[in-house]
């Protein structure tokens, strides 16, 4: 998984815990919604003021938003082979 997956995947996530739309989102953040929908498509990269508005907005830190997801259970007992 790449670093712009890792983003779209907890950008998805941290806004749907807290009920905000990407609208929303945009709107509070002073980003476009279609960026933010790129965001979570994965289509575009976010600088580091981007990722900055969007963090404060969702109340976490940048860094949460760039955190690899932990390995499911049963990603963990499959051998690269598998694959």
């Amino acid at each position: 998984m790449d670093i712009r997956e890792i983003l779209a995947l907890n950008l998805r996530k941290l806004r749907a815990a807290r009920g905000i739309s990407q609208e929303e989102l945009a709107h509070r953040a002073g980003i476009d919604r279609t960026y933010i929908s790129s965001l979570e498509r994965s289509v575009y990269a976010a600088s580091i003021d981007v990722l900055d508005r969007i963090a404060r907005v969702l109340n976490v830190e940048v860094s949460d938003l760039l955190k690899r997801p932990a390995p499911t259970a049963a990603k963990k007992g499959r051998s690269p082979a598998n694959d």
